[in-house]
């Protein structure tokens, strides 16, 4: 079986334009959650937005007719690709013909262009829309976008599984390559909910924070909504070793698993179930020391659930664990998520630092976690990164420092 090594990484959230700016804010304590003020055509609610400017200036000077109009799901995405496959020194690279797969996580298509669509059509009436709007808004548009720019002929598609979509990605890209399907895949997710219709509908859900996310805290109201995208290139690690290649740390673990049991309450038994088989897949110990990037929502069920499993699977060993939860401070990327969360895990393990978790105020008396309030220095090797979707979807990927 193939080692599957990460020699790429890319990621673009309300934090910072790129990782190393979003590494910088969330390092220290500057979280991007804003109150989306009504005159700015927001709800007066909070979001973390992105700045749209970041991906016009990421996509300048690049020959984009092909790829037709773009959303900003796909606009994220090809954000986030620039700037892993620019790391990892694989543009124009032989590998990229049929040898590369591309596997993209996304909990939705293309919002903005649905709404401005029905905006003319049920707002003003007019009897057609763009005439691209279903190529732009399609949930797999992102997939086919990145494959375009990159000239890359393998497998390309999109995973949807709600908020566990693009840890779903990585894993699966993970198995591709160690199948030796794939030398090289290209693997992440993207989100751009953030438009009125979709920021109205999971207000109607009943979910929505009216202050911040505060995880794993009393006084927790809710999810915040946020968008972007991130992207790790994986590689054979032989493949990687012939080439040269930087090695950013490898990818060891991954786990799945469905709960079965309700459509939007997460079942402790069933996320159980994926963070034990990530465990076995990477063959680590529950006792050793990791840096657990939680799911963390800040919603009363998700909070109680993953706390829960965390005591079951880790027992009396939770102590030697740091847990973070950087939704605290990007907010909640829905499909993008757990692609997000684990490459800003992997640079925490890379820098030594664990951030803090932010909108925190006082111990949940349910809860007895090992959580990170405060920027702290770390020299933990692993890290455990947990995704849980509407749906009873779960992933949960574990990552390494490079060996």
């Amino acid at each position: 079986m193939s080692r599957v090594v990460i020699t790429g990484m890319g990621c673009i959230t309300a934090l910072g334009r790129n990782v190393a700016d979003g590494w910088t804010a969330l390092a220290a304590g500057n979280g991007a959650i804003r109150l989306w003020d009504e005159s700015d055509g927001g709800d007066g609610l909070p979001a973390a937005q992105v700045d749209r400017a970041w991906v016009d200036e990421a996509l300048t000077g690049r020959d984009l007719r092909p790829l037709g109009k773009l959303d900003p799901l796909s606009g994220f995405a090809l954000t986030a690709t620039i700037e892993a496959v620019t790391q990892a020194g694989l543009w124009n690279a032989p590998v990229l013909g049929e040898d590369t797969a591309i596997l993209l996580g996304c909990g939705s298509g293309g919002n903005a262009t649905i709404d401005a669509a029905f905006e003319r059509l049920y707002g003003r009436g007019t009897a057609r829309v763009h005439p691209q709007t279903i190529p732009s808004s399609m949930i797999s548009a992102p997939a086919s976008h990145v494959a375009m720019l990159l000239g890359a002929h393998g497998p390309a598609f999109v995973l949807a599984s709600a908020c566990a979509s693009s840890a779903h990605a990585i894993g699966e890209a993970m198995h591709m390559i160690r199948s030796g399907r794939a030398k090289v895949a290209i693997a992440g997710g993207a989100e751009a909910c953030l438009s009125r219709g979709s920021r109205v509908a999971w207000a109607s859900l009943g979910v929505l924070a009216p202050d911040t996310c505060r995880p794993f805290s009393q006084g927790r109201k809710g999810i915040v909504l946020g968008e972007g995208a991130a992207v790790v290139v994986l590689e054979n690690a032989e493949h990687a070793a012939a080439r040269g290649a930087q090695v950013l740390g490898e990818l060891v673990g991954y786990g799945a698993s469905s709960d079965a049991a309700h459509i939007t309450a997460p079942d402790p038994a069933g996320i159980e179930r994926a963070v034990r088989a990530a465990h076995r897949d990477a063959g680590l110990a529950i006792d050793e020391p990791a840096l657990i990037s939680s799911h963390g929502t800040g919603t009363a069920l998700n909070d109680t659930a993953e706390a829960t499993v965390m005591r079951a699977v880790y027992g009396d060993a939770l102590a030697r664990h740091r847990v973070i939860a950087t939704k605290s401070a990007h907010g909640h990327p829905i499909g993008a998520g757990g692609a997000i969360e684990f490459v800003l895990g992997m640079k925490a393990l890379a820098e030594g630092f664990a951030p803090p978790v932010l909108g925190y105020l006082a111990p949940d008396p349910d809860y007895d976690l090992p959580l990170v309030l405060a920027g702290e220095h770390i020299d933990h090797q692993v890290l455990v990164s947990n995704s849980f979707a509407f749906g009873g979807l779960n992933a949960v990927l574990i990552g390494r420092t490079p060996q």
